[in-house]
């Protein structure tokens, strides 16, 4: 990799690959087929600072900044897209009480997630509002004491094992981006149901799960900022959660990439590798070519967050092309392996299945095409 890391950089993530493939991958897939949350495997990360990688360390946050993050992600991704999703999240619900919290919010609400004493997880998505936040019907009255929330989020990762929700309602009935606030919500408020795990095509070791607020009674000082300022959280917040997840999808394509080299110097067909064949290995040319891009895209917009410079427009950029090369190693992967890649014997099954999610969360493929055409466009 030419991109110029550190040597601290470079040592986080070489100590992050030896536990991935040492602790996590062994037992990924069987995990994954018992869809096995990895309570114990969480402990050890956060252990390791891994669950608050950008969280300042006067709230017991790693402080190693978005590129070391990243690196971490894409290891823990190369060995299981659960676990890896699992942190970014965790990592993502810190995001908004960094950048609008107040000293009272971060001092409370911050050292239980760096330290790994509990997950946190962000509910903005609702049944019939995902890629447009202005359509949220989930309501959040205010009264003399707090706030009254009743609606419902679907779709919220780490959801079923969270201790606090950052969660997106509608504090008035006017449109617009001044409509929505933000609220800290913790496991256990009255009025807050956590309904059952969803049955997902990948990504079985990981929490999805449904919520529903009933006059959750929420007090005031847990508003994030100010009212009217949900949107512009909830945007900042995804802004650095598609670093994330363009480093999730880094890390499967290095693992597609991995695995189809590994199995086409192993198996023959006509009494010769598949490596030799030129069909094949110009899809491992291929392969290579791309994941090294959405890499050196994706810490380039991991760069520029740590230098504090805008970074929207590169971090859709980095998922947008990172999500979509993930999957189209995912299927190239699979052709390599043939039929066998089309069992759970194989890695490759898995990677396929957790590799399709990708383009769908933090933004779908075609959000993000509109948040690079509207960047490249404003001027």
């Amino acid at each position: 990799m030419s991109w110029p890391i550190t040597d601290e950089q470079r040592m986080i993530r070489l100590m992050v690959r030896e536990f991935a493939r040492k602790e996590i991958e062994p037992v990924a897939a069987e995990n994954d087929r018992e869809g096995r949350f990895p309570t114990g495997i969480l402990t050890k990360m956060a252990e390791l600072g891994l669950m608050g990688m950008m969280v300042p360390a006067r709230y017991g946050g790693a402080e190693v900044g978005a590129v070391s993050y990243s690196l971490a992600l894409q290891e823990i991704a190369y060995a299981c897209a659960s676990t890896a999703v699992i942190m970014s999240v965790t990592n993502l619900s810190c995001e908004p009480l960094l950048l609008f919290g107040s000293e009272e919010q971060k001092e409370q609400w911050l050292p239980p997630l760096a330290s790994g004493e509990g997950l946190g997880a962000f509910a903005l998505t609702e049944p019939e509002a995902g890629s447009d936040p202005g359509g949220l019907r989930t309501q959040a009255v205010k009264g003399a004491d707090g706030y009254r929330i009743s609606g419902s989020k679907v779709f919220i990762t780490n959801g079923a094992h969270a201790i606090t929700f950052v969660l997106v309602a509608r504090t008035s009935q006017e449109g617009g981006k001044k409509a929505l606030s933000a609220f800290l919500i913790p496991r256990g408020a009255p009025g807050l149901d956590i309904g059952p795990e969803e049955e997902k095509m990948g990504l079985h070791a990981s929490s999805t799960v449904p919520l529903t607020l009933e006059d959750c009674s929420v007090p005031l000082e847990h508003r994030i900022g100010q009212e009217g300022d949900g949107f512009r959280i909830a945007m900042a917040a995804l802004d650095g959660g598609r670093i994330g997840i363009a480093s999730q999808a880094t890390g499967i394509g290095q693992a597609c990439l991995d695995e189809s080299v590994r199995y086409s110097k192993e198996r023959k067909q006509f009494n010769r590798f598949l490596s030799s064949f030129q069909a094949i290995s110009w899809m491992i040319a291929d392969m290579a070519t791309e994941v090294e891009a959405a890499r050196l895209l994706t810490l380039q917009a991991a760069s520029q967050k740590d230098l504090g410079q805008p970074f929207t427009r590169v971090a859709s950029i980095a998922k947008l092309y990172a999500s979509e090369m993930a999957n189209r190693a995912a299927y190239s992967a699979l052709q390599v392996h043939g039929g066998y890649g089309y069992t759970r014997h194989y890695k490759v099954e898995r990677l396929y299945r957790d590799a399709r999610v990708t383009t769908l969360y933090e933004g779908t493929s075609e959000v993000q095409r509109i948040v690079i055409s509207r960047e490249e466009l404003r001027g």
